[in-house]
């Protein structure tokens, strides 16, 4: 606990209002208090004031996820009769806390790279894109380095993570 209590230090030591965190990626094993320790993150950085907000990949399914995280316009999707932010909006200045990373389709991490390489989101049937600031903390208890190896997650979202 002493070491990963420096490690957190350190971590938070590099972000200001100016600068985000790197994404940050929790592995464990089911119960050893990874979401508590991103709230703790969260709760002890500068963007403390700012919304955190967590969500299951594993608990939503894929199109509705996929929904949640960036948001939609109206006309969408069939239902869609008003425009909703997505949760990297509804976070903005805050933290996105991204449970069981593992479960995301290719296509969802794919748009999840985007995001954290560019730092904009595009809700489900609009044509631009929006800027957010985000600090993404995202946990698991898979074996993302299996998952890489059977294509199963993108090699490239592993390392951005």
């Amino acid at each position: 606990m002493v070491a990963l209590r420096a490690t957190v230090t350190r971590l938070l030591e590099r972000e200001s209002p100016a600068h985000r965190l790197p994404p940050i990626l929790l592995l464990g094993e089911t119960g050893t208090g990874k979401s508590l320790l991103a709230r703790e993150i969260h709760r002890h950085g500068p963007r403390n004031e700012h919304p955190f907000i967590g969500v299951s990949c594993a608990a939503i399914p894929e199109g509705l996820l996929e929904a949640e995280l960036f948001g939609f316009e109206q006309g969408a999707f069939t239902d869609a009769r008003q425009s909703k932010p997505g949760l990297f909006q509804a976070a903005d200045r805050g933290t996105l806390f991204l449970d069981e990373i593992g479960a995301l389709s290719t296509g969802l991490q794919a748009k999840l790279l985007t995001v954290i390489d560019e730092q904009l989101v595009r809700r489900l049937g609009s044509t631009r894109s929006e800027p957010v600031s985000v600090n993404v903390i995202s946990a698991t208890n898979d074996d993302l380095t299996r998952l890489v190896a059977e294509r199963r997650f993108r090699e490239d979202l592993y390392y951005r993570l």
